[in-house]
């Protein structure tokens, strides 16, 4: 959860307290059958405990705030049964229009400003003040942490229109997090719209654009890398033996990159001298027992990329060696370090599989 979220939290909270309702918990990331809430609440009242489930946006106009509300309706479908639950959705800038929708679909809306509005039994909130959309001091950080993820998902989706749901559920993220990304490239206006209401999709409109940009990110990353040995009996199928092993003692990651993943999806080179792998940050010494690897500064044919989120997104089995290899976006990324000829490989592999 990103600090703005905590925040948002925060306030909520603080203006619940301010009209004598507590907060007794607080729980992130509810798991539904229809995805992830961002946030329950169970507050209490001298009129009894309630369960506040909260979806938080960024900068909320009405469509995105009913993608926000067809979320919490999903949340609602797993607690027929409750009636203690108050729907509500909080931004930190909520617009009149998306005021007017949630008070429509009698939902409980918050934001940052400090307007309230909550209606449930005999509770009732209604604080209104005025808001104005968070100034922007310029262009929004995209390839960071979670925002990382929606921007693969719509790449991995381009010729695709979709929902905020769909894509918060493809990403494993927030809607939150879906909106503050779609936002920036709306603004950039390299995103296309259909529909409208609960109809509304989304999809890139300049997707060369969106990953020339993230190409030049990605280049900049610092990360943790380590250089092994590995004994093969055969170094032409070095990544078969890998793969056998991981299969053998049941590891739940390991998912190659780099020229060897690259030239499986697009024979291209004759040869590969290393293979590459990403393994769960902290884990290189692990791995390195369980492949049998020494250290070594010259001579590596194994290099360790510790990384977590986006990396392992949308890896597919290969056929051949049943390696699971990288998303073709992700190892596009990773030929760009300017390493003997895998500038050459990247060009390849973006024209025949990513078409873009």
């Amino acid at each position: 959860m990103s600090n703005s979220e905590k925040n948002l939290v925060q306030l909520v909270t603080q203006s619940l307290k301010s009209v004598d309702i507590e907060v007794e918990a607080t729980i992130f990331e509810v798991e539904h059958h229809g995805g992830y809430l961002d946030c329950l609440m169970h507050i209490v009242s001298p009129h009894g405990h309630r369960r506040l489930a909260i979806e938080m946006l960024r900068q909320a106009y009405p469509r995105d705030v009913r993608d926000a509300a067809w979320q919490l309706q999903a949340f609602m479908k797993d607690n027929d049964d409750a009636n203690d639950i108050i729907l509500m959705v909080a931004a930190e800038h909520l617009s009149e229009g998306a005021k007017d929708d949630l008070r429509h679909h009698h939902l409980a809306y918050f934001d940052a400003s400090g307007t309230f509005y909550l209606r449930h039994k005999e509770w009732l909130i209604d604080i209104q003040r005025s808001s104005k959309p968070a100034s922007r001091r310029g262009a929004l950080s995209l390839f960071t942490g979670a925002r990382e993820q929606v921007i693969l998902t719509l790449l991995v989706e381009h010729r695709n229109f979709r929902s905020g749901l769909e894509l918060a559920e493809m990403s494993q993220t927030s809607t939150y997090t879906v909106s503050t990304v779609l936002a920036e490239l709306e603004r950039r206006e390299w995103i296309e719209s259909e529909g409208s209401g609960r109809t509304l999709r989304r999809r890139l409109s300049k997707p060369t654009e969106l990953l020339d940009v993230w190409a030049k990110a990605w280049t900049q990353r610092k990360e943790t890398k380590t250089k092994w040995h590995c004994y093969a009996s055969d170094p032409a199928n070095l990544i078969e033996q890998l793969a056998d092993k991981i299969d053998a003692e049941s590891l739940e990651s390991g998912v190659f990159t780099g020229a060897a993943a690259a030239n499986r999806v697009v024979p291209h080179l004759t040869r590969t001298d290393t293979i590459d792998m990403i393994i769960p940050p902290g884990e290189a010494k692990f791995y390195a027992n369980v492949f049998w690897m020494k250290p070594v500064d010259k001579g590596a044919n194994v290099t360790l990329i510790e990384r977590s989120g986006v990396s392992t997104m949308f890896a597919k089995k290969d056929p051949a060696s049943r390696a699971l290899l990288a998303n073709p976006f992700i190892l596009y990324l990773d030929l760009l370090d300017g390493k003997g000829r895998n500038k050459e490989l990247a060009e390849q592999l973006r024209l025949q599989e990513l078409g873009i």
